[in-house]
């Protein structure tokens, strides 16, 4: 939808500017396949599902109430599965909301912030939004962050690890070269596909007093529903953290959020189960599409990103969408010859390749 200058007259003048972030597309199409925006093929916990019941039939009179502004219950859970200090947990609604306080937080400098040419692209809006001044750095030719390149001026650095929408994750010991470079910056790890495969930085907290690692639920957890994001960090920073949050929202966390991610936390077997489902489903779709003749690059995430030398990405979406699949393509340099595509089950996969075999290569 367009509006005339005369209707925008009532606009703040930043907000006339603004790019929005756009999402994938939640279309409501039966029989549809969606490997689009990377959720879990599966549920969550059994165990979240009756904590969410519970809150309607043990607590429902409590819904007339404010939750919890802290959301102690589901930070000690936090802390206990992570195994950190209470003190060093923030939770949000989704990661992206937790983003948006890191931004705010941290990121309103001087000197530019740095992050990757091809990654999360909430990043330049949430740059744009705060008026943060930043400088993106190419990713090499094969689609790697080198770290070496992030030892310069900056005001915080941002890293999505596993990157998206590469999918190509750093080792520890990289991250760790990046926190030595800058001492005296923040430097952000965004690990929302962390589970599958990749070393968590929270692991690097207790040593580097400039590190923030931001997770969400949505990914891992199955619960992109609820929207529950946190991050981990020393005290001094998570207070930071909460002033922001303090200032602008005072209760984000609603009772079935809580419930729901604290049951999440306190099943980690079930957790763990689904993830290695996800990991080894992936592994099997690379090699079937590898065999079609895809180049995919190598995946510690929930999706693959993909290419064919032989045939146009944005034609393959188009015709696999009509076939009832959808899977994201990025219409941006570098990267409009890929297509990232979310794991599915074994039964979905096989349907994504299926079709790639018998209607469109």
């Amino acid at each position: 939808m367009t509006f005339t200058a005369q209707q925008m007259r009532f606009w703040s003048p930043e907000v006339r500017e603004l790019e929005p972030y756009v999402p994938g597309e939640q279309p409501k199409i039966q029989n549809l396949l969606k490997l689009n925006t990377n959720e879990n093929p599966y549920p969550p916990s059994p165990k979240v599902v009756q904590a969410v019941q519970d809150v309607l039939t043990e607590q429902a009179d409590a819904l007339r109430l404010y939750p919890d502004p802290d959301a102690m219950a589901l930070k000690q859970a936090i802390a206990k599965q992570q195994q950190v200090d209470v003190a060093q947990v923030f939770v949000g609604n989704g990661s992206d909301e937790v983003l948006a306080h890191i931004f705010k937080a941290f990121f309103i400098q001087k000197e530019p912030i740095l992050y990757p040419d091809i990654t999360y692209s909430f990043y330049p809006v949430y740059s744009q939004f705060f008026g943060v001044h930043t400088k993106q750095i190419p990713l090499n030719e094969k689609f790697e962050i080198n770290v070496s390149d992030y030892e310069q001026q900056n005001g915080g650095i941002i890293i999505t690890n596993p990157n998206a929408p590469t999918s190509i994750a750093l080792g520890l010991d990289e991250i760790e070269q990046v926190l030595k470079s800058n001492p005296d910056r923040v430097v952000v790890i965004d690990e929302a596909y962390v589970d599958f495969g990749a070393e968590s930085a929270v692991q690097l907290v207790s040593r580097y007093d400039n590190l923030v690692v931001c997770q969400t639920t949505s990914k891992s957890r199955s619960l992109a529903g609820l929207r529950v994001g946190f991050a981990i960090a020393q005290a001094h920073l998570i207070a930071a953290l909460e002033a922001v949050k303090n200032s602008f929202n005072s209760y984000p966390m609603d009772r079935f959020a809580i419930a729901a991610a604290v049951a999440s936390f306190e099943d980690q077997a079930y957790f763990e189960a689904q993830c290695a489902k996800v990991m080894a489903s992936r592994e099997k779709l690379v090699s079937e599409l590898t065999a079609l003749g895809f180049h995919v690059l190598p995946s510690k995430a929930n999706f693959i990103f993909a290419t064919h030398p032989q045939h146009e990405a944005a034609q393959l979406a188009q015709q696999l969408r009509e076939q009832g699949i959808i899977v994201r393509y990025f219409n941006k340099p570098r990267i409009d010859q890929f297509l990232r595509i979310t794991i599915g089950t074994d039964e979905q996969n096989q349907r994504l390749v299926e079709t790639l075999k018998t209607h469109i290569l």
